[in-house]
């Protein structure tokens, strides 16, 4: 490691957590969703955050990622970011923090601006997964809402917004049966959130989310090299998600998320989940997959469904996964396996501080040297 970097290194750091707020008493303004602000998250999970970050000695601050945050990062002076802010609208908008951050040259945690930029968008990352081989539904991108279908989708098909997360623009209408009901949805999810429609084959199969953290190097930075398998990569239990309970029989839609776990109406949470040993394997090996495709570092969550003959076909990949205790996939699958959210959310820290030369790697053992 260069002199220059080491001396830089220091064992407590300020961290700023960048998030947008949701208020459900917001008055929501004109023109926007009748959803809108659905992925942000709640201040609780922001104190959840700092409190586990400081539980390893670091001082916490809480930037709200609004049109003051340049202006507040200068005030704060923090060392590194931990970022998990959805940005505030147009193309990309998750994007748009680690582009301040890297103009800047301020550290920060997760996924850098063109994996953002590309995984809020379904159909350009289905088109890349498609691409690389990895199993998706037939789609097709609706701009207009009149476009021909392709004789390779059948009805019935499954009609969403093109780049928004959290189950935005998707209810039971979602699913269409036939050529009008399709026009119609796709004309709705066009002029309501101002964006494409993804359209694809509707997968009637079990439904699954698989967490990924880490990367090639992980052993080397985490406090928990013993978590990650020979790649680098730890496979968080799979969770399954059981919608016929839910509010939204079918689907796994923004008003079934917006529940709490144990609520009346939300879906059922398996984890780990029933599924046969070979599936289990495939299954997590294709979250690793969509992960390195685009290029995510650290953390994701790959949303995953089987069709009607029981193949896995990937949905898509989160690489700003909720993060709030007890709630969240992600956390669900990190205690299933007895991780505590205070270990989750410093592994998190860790590994991005590694990358911007805050953390000394972990001596290498001679006997492990030998092996490479």
């Amino acid at each position: 490691m260069p002199e220059a970097t080491k001396s830089r290194i220091k064992r407590y750091w300020k961290i700023a957590v960048l998030a947008n707020i949701k208020d459900d008493h917001q008055e929501k303004p004109d023109g926007v969703p009748p959803d809108a602000f659905a992925d942000f998250d709640h201040i609780e999970t922001i104190d959840s955050l700092r409190a586990a970050l400081e539980t390893d000695g670091h001082e916490t601050a809480f930037i709200q990622a609004d049109a003051n945050l340049p202006y507040a990062l200068k005030d704060v002076a923090p060392d590194i970011c931990f970022n998990i802010a959805e940005g505030l609208g147009g193309d990309a908008r998750e994007a748009q923090v680690p582009a301040l951050l890297e103009m800047l040259k301020i550290p920060y945690t997760g996924s850098r601006v063109l994996t953002n930029g590309i995984s809020l968008d379904k159909t350009l990352t289905k088109r890349i997964w498609r691409d690389r081989k990895l199993p998706v539904a037939p789609f097709q991108e609706f701009v207009v809402g009149d476009e021909a279908l392709r004789p390779e989708l059948k009805f019935p098909l499954f009609v969403k917004p093109a780049r928004e997360g959290t189950g935005m623009g998707v209810d039971m209408k979602a699913i269409v049966k036939t050529e009008k009901d399709l026009r119609e949805r796709a004309q709705y999810i066009i002029n309501t959130y101002q964006q494409p429609a993804l359209v694809e084959t509707f997968l009637p199969g079990r439904e699954f989310t698989i967490g990924v953290m880490g990367r090639a190097d992980s052993k080397l930075y985490s406090r928990h090299p013993e978590w990650y398998d020979k790649d680098g990569f730890h496979r968080f239990p799979v969770l399954e998600l059981d919608n016929s309970r839910s509010v939204t029989p079918l689907v796994y839609s923004q008003e079934a998320k917006s529940k709490s776990v144990d609520e009346e109406g939300a879906p059922g949470y398996f984890c780990p989940a029933d599924v046969d040993p070979e599936l289990e394997k495939k299954l997590k090996n294709f979250a690793v997959r969509a992960h390195q495709l685009l290029y995510a570092l650290d953390i994701s969550r790959t949303d995953i469904r089987l069709d009607e003959e029981g193949n896995p076909r990937l949905i898509e990949i989160n690489t700003l996964p909720g993060l709030t205790p007890d709630y969240s996939d992600l956390c669900l699958q990190a205690k299933a396996e007895g991780i505590k959210y205070e270990d989750l959310i410093l592994d998190i820290l860790y590994l991005g501080a590694s990358r911007w030369g805050m953390v000394e790697p972990r001596e290498v053992a001679p006997e492990a040297r030998a092996k490479k």
